[in-house]
């Protein structure tokens, strides 16, 4: 049984990690509101963006553009976007199933975020880049990562380039995506997917006939403004991509430091309630003591 000195030792400790954790937590929440307001502020472009490229793609030959072009090899190259840092519950545990569910066997990978690419070398997977990215996300940071996966796409090396990521729902909820980046599937150029609106969890359609119905008038010509646009969506797709993975690491440590600050406060609780008993029990004895030695002397 606990001594009275040992219970103070850990009501001390637990009281100091739980002043640690709401730390933590308070920060990840500042964070996690920059992130998302990033992620919001991205909708209307990215509405902006898909209707014109749905005009485009009615105007133009889908087939005669590189990065629309469908492939039959299974050569995949994917880009896994996770956490630098741990002490996010299981967001990054999520992502690796969905990874290994969703990838070939002949899948190589490049990596965003240093905890799966660790993973991923002890899987021996086949790892050809990795790339650091601040927080929060500068748009500048995803503009070489969608240059590299661009260029090995148009160079042949690769028949698909596919991306995962923890898609941010909600404060409580975050979803393990693996969303195919090339080729662009002319299909889905006018949807709006839910990672390009925080918090819709379900891809929705945008308006086409609004899309449509806008006369749009292309300089010099459609297919040289496709040419244009088309990497421009490449690397807004990334960049959205990134910030929904980076609200969604804020979002999942606020909930986590949370739970272990209340339960850091449980736990004092009970060891108090330990302690009290103890030292009481301890006086009760003390008085027991001092009443049979009076008993005794009479």
């Amino acid at each position: 049984m606990a001594n009275l000195r040992d219970i103070r030792r850990r009501i001390k400790s637990v009281k100091n990690t739980s002043q640690i954790t709401k730390a933590m937590e308070l920060v990840a929440a500042a964070k996690m509101k920059k992130a998302q307001d990033q992620a919001v502020a991205g909708r209307e472009y990215a509405d902006s963006l898909n209707q014109v490229l749905t005009n485009l793609k009615d105007n133009t030959d889908e087939e005669s553009h590189p990065l629309l072009e469908k492939r039959e090899g299974g050569k995949e190259l994917m880009l896994v976007i996770s956490t630098d840092k741990g002490l996010c519950g299981g967001l990054n545990t999520n992502l690796l199933k969905k990874v290994r569910s969703s990838a070939g066997e002949d899948t190589d990978y490049i990596t965003v975020g240093r905890k799966l690419r660790m993973q991923i070398a002890k899987a021996d997977g086949n790892l050809i880049a990795d790339w650091h990215v601040g927080d929060p996300v500068p748009f500048n940071d995803a503009k070489p990562i969608a240059k590299f996966v661009t260029e090995k796409f148009l160079a042949g090396d690769y028949d698909r380039i596919s991306v995962a990521f923890n898609n941010f729902v909600s404060t409580l909820r975050q979803e393990p995506w693996v969303s195919q980046l090339l080729p662009i599937e002319a299909d889905t150029l006018a949807e709006k997917r839910a990672y390009e609106g925080v918090g819709t969890g379900d891809a929705k359609e945008t308006d086409k006939e609004t899309a449509l119905g806008k006369d749009y008038l292309f300089e010099p010509n459609a297919e040289g403004v496709l040419d244009k646009l088309l990497p421009l969506y490449i690397n807004f797709q990334v960049y959205q991509m990134l910030v929904e993975a980076r609200a969604s690491e804020h979002s999942a440590r606020m909930v986590a430091m949370k739970s272990a600050t209340d339960n850091a406060k449980n736990m004092i609780k009970d060891l108090t309630l330990e302690y009290n008993k103890l030292r009481q029990a301890a006086i009760t004895a003390e008085l027991l003591e001092i009443t049979t030695a009076m008993k005794a002397m009479e």
